[in-house]
């Protein structure tokens, strides 16, 4: 369990192409693997992966093939920036909200507003995303907590960024037509999944496993 706070930003260092898997190496900064241990849970960019190998600064994790079609790790090349945090300890601090590291599927970035120092950033999400999601709830993109500021368009969603968040997360890299790692909020897919067991409908997908 994460909390969508994420604390460095990490490397690809090398992707090494398996038979329905990828090796990435991820390279963090000084300090950030103090505490991990081979096993443990480890958010790229929103993402809940395992570290198979620790070497320094640097972690080994496989990305399997669900996760690979689902997530933006299947177009991970040498170079790629990407949001690293470690898994929760129960009884720390909630900064954020609950994130499973369980990506839904990928948004798209389709429009970017800058008024002053906040950012505006629109995504076209997946649809079973969108209907459980309400605005000044949360949802989570390349790992990062986020507070929805509007719904008005089907299957998209606005949030804003500020500076802190702009200079400290790649949501700062992101250009105009870019993917993004989504997962909707958890008390939301429950709500959806519930209503629609009972009453038919909801949202699209529900019974859909998740990526872990």
């Amino acid at each position: 369990m994460f909390t969508g706070i994420v604390t460095a930003l990490g490397t690809v260092s090398a992707v090494r192409e398996g038979e329905g898997a990828y090796r990435l190496r991820i390279d963090a900064p000084a300090g950030f693997l103090d505490g991990v241990s081979i096993g443990d849970s480890i958010a790229v960019d929103g993402a809940c992966l395992t570290p198979v190998r620790l070497d320094g600064d640097a972690f080994e994790v496989d990305a399997v093939l669900s996760t690979l079609e689902r997530t933006l790790a299947g177009g991970y090349r040498p170079g790629t920036r990407v949001n690293l945090e470690k898994a929760m300890a129960l009884g720390a601090r909630l900064d954020g909200h609950l994130v499973q590291g369980h990506v839904d599927g990928r948004g798209r970035l389709v429009r970017f507003e800058e008024r002053g120092e906040t950012r505006f950033l629109t995504f076209e999400v997946p649809a079973e995303v969108w209907t459980a999601t309400i605005v000044h709830g949360s949802i989570t993109l390349n790992g990062v907590s986020l507070t929805v500021n509007d719904l008005s368009a089907p299957d998209r969603l606005q949030v804003a960024i500020i500076p802190h968040t702009w200079e400290h997360t790649n949501l700062g890299l992101l250009s105009t037509g870019d993917a993004v790692n989504v997962e909707g909020d958890l008390l939301g897919k429950y709500v959806g999944r519930i209503l629609a067991s009972r009453f038919g409908g909801g949202p699209e997908g529900a019974s859909s496993p998740p990526v872990q």
